[in-house]
């Protein structure tokens, strides 16, 4: 992707130009990967987050895409997920790719749809947004929607806990339970992510739920944790005991690592994909 620019990552994915952080939306659809990530086009510090957009066939050389979402009179554009909604529950077509994302203004944090029917190529945002007003929480956001048997559950980070709610249509939520008060609480938790692995030489198969906590990671800092439990449809319990702490990784320098762990549309194996940005080196950020 890079070849010809001595100073940029040849090997991890970085923007076309200025910031970027949280990798969102990983998708992949008719044989590509789709990235979305957290996006400031103006700037190389945090601002103004839009939603930019890459694909590839090979996790590594990338096409940019245009902008796929832009702040508008509801907010900034932060993280969330995307699915394709091959039944077309939503009403937005068969097969559209449809975006679940929150929405930041003056403090409030709410969710919201947008929907493709090209690909992720133009964006259109769905007329009733948001589908999942703000509970007048500091922190209620970076939505995971994915499918569970015949219904879709979504995932939200607020404060020290992960929030479950169902729908049938993408449109209308309903709670569901909470997972908390376990693991790392030191910071606030963000970007959850949830998917089912199978034991290795085995059919057993568990439940990971991973959350970004903003401290007490053992390098210091930021850090990934992840728990291994069970999961109904609805809500999450996990199998170790409140204060067992298990952490994605014990990088050996401070840094923030926000990990979007899913399993991509169409694929067969779970894609670790993560932004790291080192502060007291630069402030530009990459993707691995």
């Amino acid at each position: 992707m890079a070849q010809g620019e001595l100073y940029r990552p040849h090997y991890h994915f970085t923007p076309p130009k200025m910031w970027m952080n949280d990798p969102n939306g990983l998708v992949y659809y008719k044989g590509k990967y789709h990235l979305f990530y957290q996006y400031h086009p103006d700037d190389i510090v945090w601002g103004a987050m839009h939603w930019g957009h890459s694909i590839s066939r090979d996790l590594v050389n990338w096409q940019h895409l245009p902008i796929a979402l832009q702040p508008d009179e509801f907010g900034m554009i932060f993280s969330g997920s995307i699915v394709i909604d091959w039944q077309d529950t939503a009403g937005f077509g068969q097969e559209a790719m449809i975006a679940i994302f929150t929405h930041y203004k003056d403090g409030h944090q709410s969710q919201s749809l947008a929907y493709s029917s090209d690909e992720g190529t133009t964006w259109i945002k769905y007329s009733g947004n948001p589908v999942l007003p703000s509970p007048n929480k500091p922190d209620f956001r970076d939505p995971k929607v994915f499918r569970y048997q015949h219904w879709w559950v979504m995932l939200l980070a607020a404060g020290d806990t992960v929030l479950f709610y169902v729908s049938a249509d993408l449109i209308h939520w309903e709670p569901s339970g909470s997972f908390g008060e376990h693991g790392s609480t030191d910071g606030v938790w963000e970007t959850p992510d949830l998917f089912r692995l199978t034991i290795s030489g085995g059919a057993e198969t568990h439940w990971v739920l991973t959350v970004s906590v903003g401290d007490g990671h053992p390098a210091g800092g930021p850090g990934t944790q992840y728990f291994i439990g069970r999961f109904d449809g609805k809500n999450f319990i996990s199998e170790n005991a409140k204060e067992t702490v298990l952490w994605a990784d014990y990088c050996i320098f401070p840094s923030h690592e926000s990990t979007r762990l899913e399993l991509f549309v169409g694929g067969d194996e779970a894609v670790i994909i993560n932004v790291l940005d080192v502060f007291q080196l630069a402030p530009a950020q990459f993707v691995n």
